[in-house]
């Protein structure tokens, strides 16, 4: 367990942030393989994070980023509107927003996912760094979790319940040997997304990957942008980034899909095999139940005062 000081910097982080200017990056979409152009905007208060589809014309272009919008959890987190506009691939990126606390924001890409990048959530994160992190004039809200909500699916587990700050425990357990059973807890404070999560790279099965392409999918994926495993084998020559990169990613995968809650969580997230699409119910599960959860704003967590639950 990584642990650290409860919302260390109270003053910080207890203020809205956006960006403090936009900032442009390229790269191509795992799935399609396409160049993706991309640019990453500030927005005012309240405003949530954002995307929207430049290429899309002749209809609704823009889509929230929220738990119930995502319309696809088969191979990554995709996001759609009333009019069938879509993004995908929005988990990595959606992390670097969570670890670098910015509330508010305008993601505008030309085309229908999120650039995979290196497959981590690193260059995001070093893009926010690059634009400049501007604090702003509202108090920061997050969602305090009241009781517990538990979601079980095929194997699967998440349970979401109070805790004094936001940490998750994951568990993972492949039969290959190249990743194996892993466990890992991490605290969300002190900067622990930017230097213990940040750089975890994404990973599939060579059968994987070669039948995903065969079927038209993953048509950008390479050992640029995933670690990929052959049997009991990483095929990367420059290995792993930490030992346990694996559990790493699913961490990351799990800190960006919960974001789309529209807030920081304050509580405690113990998943096991979990994936997308049961990070998504958790959620669901979650706002189904207006006695689990709490809007609070940052300083009313420390006065120990709470704001009326709403979705």
């Amino acid at each position: 367990m990584i642990m650290a000081t409860r919302f260390p910097g109270h003053a910080e982080a207890s203020r809205q942030k956006t960006l403090k200017r936009a900032i442009p990056c390229r790269g191509v979409g795992l799935h399609s393989g396409k160049p993706i152009t991309m640019r990453l905007c500030p927005a005012p208060v309240n405003h949530g994070i954002v995307f929207h589809r430049t290429d899309v014309h002749d209809r609704n272009p823009v889509i929230a980023a929220r738990y119930d919008n995502v319309v696809d959890t088969r191979l990554c987190t995709v996001l759609g509107n009333e009019d069938d506009v879509r993004v995908g691939t929005v988990e990595h990126l959606m992390a670097a927003f969570a670890g670098c606390e910015i509330d508010n924001a305008v993601v505008e890409l030309d085309g229908p996912e999120v650039a995979i990048m290196d497959g981590s959530s690193e260059p995001f994160v070093f893009l926010i760094d690059c634009a400049g992190i501007a604090e702003q004039d509202a108090p920061r809200r997050a969602i305090e979790i009241r009781k517990p909500v538990t979601v079980d699916m095929d194997g699967k587990r998440v349970t979401l319940s109070p805790a004094d700050s936001y940490a998750i425990d994951f568990e993972i357990d492949f039969t290959s040997k190249a990743i194996g059973k892993a466990s890992l807890g991490v605290e969300m404070v002190n900067g622990t997304f930017r230097h213990e999560i940040a750089q975890a790279r994404t990973f599939g099965f060579l059968h994987e990957v070669e039948y995903l392409q065969a079927a038209g999918l993953a048509r950008g994926g390479s050992l640029d942008n995933a670690v990929v495993v052959d049997g009991d084998r990483i095929m990367n020559e420059e290995g792993l980034r930490f030992p346990d990169e694996f559990v790493r990613h699913k961490v990351l995968d799990c800190v960006g899909d919960l974001y789309l809650a529209g807030a920081p969580l304050i509580g405690h997230v113990d998943a096991v095999k979990a994936g997308h699409q049961i990070n998504n119910a958790a959620l669901r599960a979650l706002f189904a139940d207006p006695s689990a959860y709490a809007i609070v704003d940052y300083d009313d967590v420390y006065a120990g005062e709470m704001l009326p639950a709403t979705a």
